[in-house]
């Protein structure tokens, strides 16, 4: 029990003093000053390019999607995920190490003996296709949903909103992904911050006010005029379309697809969300004081 505790007391220490580091230090893989220049540059297309051109710069909820993008990348790993995450680590290395097992075990491929931009390929490629079916989950499964709601009760779409949906979706996207992580091990810290930099870029772009679908390049990758219809109020289905987070390829190869005509002025939302609460923590506890599935 002592050594759990050392780690959750390391845990907070520990990424308290990193977060201090890089806020107080500039340098490429930086994740506080890159959140924040890939934010400014695409609110700035938002700014120059408008697709709903009646929407202010200052739309619907901008405020509150502002703070869930610090909360949600930064604020949050210091209250919970780190600490979470470290100690599961640990239980579950002490678990396999009952049976005189290992995580590296069940590692089948190192990437590391992989040149790295084959390292880095196979783990954007492994890492969205599992995301791609968590989301599926978060829409299927009723406990899952009543968490993702927060992040489809936005009712005007712009950049910030990528970053507003509930504590525990990176719960539950991170122990499934583990997994297959812990499978196809050796992948390197330059190579995960290059997918990270890349996916919030992508995912900015999702939801900003830009009408862009990116040509023949929409079959390969989510874009605004697509991601537009994951968040309608109407869906042709009970659980949604759409469900691509960088990659749009997995939804047209497995048939999720769905954009039946120009999506810029659609209702969005989902059926009982104008009684879903409007504040962060109304939002945060909802789950927690719903009985039934609205």
């Amino acid at each position: 029990m002592n050594k759990y505790l050392e780690i959750i007391k390391n845990s907070y220490s520990g990424y308290f003093n990193y977060l201090v580091s890089e806020i107080t230090s500039f340098h490429w893989e930086n994740y506080f000053y890159g959140l924040l220049l890939i934010s400014f540059a695409v609110w700035g297309l938002e700014i120059l390019f408008p697709w709903r051109k009646n929407q202010k710069i200052f739309r619907k909820d901008f405020w509150l999607d502002t703070f869930y993008l610090f909360f949600n990348f930064f604020l949050l790993n210091l209250i919970a995920l780190i600490a979470l995450s470290n100690t599961a680590e640990m239980f579950f290395n002490d678990l396999l190490g009952t049976a005189g097992l290992s995580v590296q075990s069940f590692q089948l491929v190192d990437m590391s003996i992989l040149p790295w931009w084959l390292s880095l390929f196979i783990f954007f490629i492994v890492a969205d296709f599992v995301q791609w079916g968590t989301h599926i989950l978060l829409h299927q499964v009723p406990i899952l949903w009543n968490f993702h709601k927060t992040h489809h009760s936005v009712k005007e779409m712009g950049f910030a909103a990528h970053f507003r949906y509930h504590w525990m979706e990176p719960v539950v996207y991170k122990s499934i992904l583990y997994v297959p992580i812990a499978i196809i091990g050796g992948f390197n810290i330059e190579a995960v911050a290059i997918v990270h930099f890349f996916n919030i870029t992508i995912g900015h772009l999702n939801h900003a006010n830009i009408g862009w679908d990116y040509g023949p390049f929409k079959y390969i990758f989510n874009n605004p005029k697509m991601h537009i219809w994951h968040h309608s109020k109407k869906i042709p289905n009970n659980y949604g379309v759409n469900f691509g987070i960088t990659l749009s390829i997995w939804d047209y190869i497995f048939k999720t697809n769905y954009i039946p005509f120009d999506g810029r002025d659609i209702e969005l939302g989902f059926y009982g969300d104008e009684t879903f609460p409007k504040n962060f923590i109304q939002q945060e506890i909802y789950p927690l004081n719903e009985k039934k599935e609205s």
